[in-house]
């Protein structure tokens, strides 16, 4: 019988090993790319091992774009998106988790309905939106148009059904007005699933690439994933410059994700657990 318990637990951890290579052998390659001239990127049989060539490629990709400019652009925009987000969405979390009023189910569901909706069906309405109040071009036209995140809000909201309403209303017994019970009671215990839905925010916000990529129209302006897309030319493409620049825009979301990781599954998790 521990044979037995032996070999499924040494079968199990190969299986996960294996899977946990195939996971990073595309971000190993990618390094590796980052670190060879272009001419060895695409080579057959592929070059797995590290180059020398990591400072050219970057004085290179620093010569094709203002890459130091891209990553404060994307890094101001992404964190002022998290906290604003984070602020929108927790409190429309709380209000349809905590208060009960006329159309609340229904409210709700039409949140959830917004987010089968094709997000390109919404470009040239924002655009003209935006266009109107003479936002183009601005931080602003990237930061509001999603910022009432639907799935931040039913992450949000269904954790917090679980926050018991006896502990709210002895709050209020004892005084303590709504925006000290948000802010002083609620916010505190939603730590886990505040830091599950800010990796998700920060993800979303990083990596979006159509939106600013319309309504940004000057290269200083240009979030990083848009400054890279200029890297891919009709005739050539610096494999190199084009490697090293995806790693830097991979790393900022792995520093947030492993700061973040302890949270991440308790905040998951945390709205299947009934009051």
């Amino acid at each position: 019988m521990g044979n037995h318990k032996l070999l499924k637990k040494t079968t199990l951890h190969i299986f996960l090993l294996i899977g946990v290579v195939i996971s990073l052998a595309p971000f190993y390659w990618m390094v590796v790319g980052a670190t060879n001239p272009s001419g060895d990127v695409l080579s057959f049989p592929p070059k797995l091992v590290p180059g020398n060539y990591l400072f050219e490629n970057y004085k290179n990709l620093s010569e094709s774009i203002d890459i130091v400019q891209a990553v404060l652009n994307s890094s101001v925009i992404s964190i002022i998106y998290v906290f604003m987000s984070l602020l929108v969405c927790s409190t429309a979390g709380y209000a349809f988790a905590k208060y009960k009023f006329k159309g609340n189910n229904l409210i709700f569901a039409s949140f959830l309905l917004a987010m089968m909706i094709p997000y390109q069906a919404t470009i040239i309405p924002l655009f003209q939106v935006f266009g109107s109040l003479d936002w183009i071009n601005t931080y602003r036209a990237v930061l509001l148009p999603q910022i009432c995140y639907p799935f931040a809000i039913f992450l949000i909201r269904q954790n917090m059904k679980g926050i018991p309403d006896s502990l709210l209303e002895a709050a209020r017994i004892d005084g303590a007005g709504e925006l000290y019970i948000f802010f002083r009671i609620v916010l505190p215990t939603m730590k886990p699933t505040l830091a599950a839905v800010s990796i998700f925010l920060f993800t979303h916000q990083w990596n979006n690439f159509m939106w600013p990529l319309i309504v940004m129209t000057t290269q200083e302006n240009y979030t990083l994933p848009v400054a890279l897309s200029t890297l891919a030319g009709l005739n050539s493409i610096d494999y190199g410059q084009l490697m090293l620049g995806t790693t830097i825009s991979v790393l900022p979301i792995m520093i947030v994700f492993l700061i973040l990781q302890k949270h991440f599954v308790s905040g998951i998790l945390g709205g299947s657990i009934k009051e």
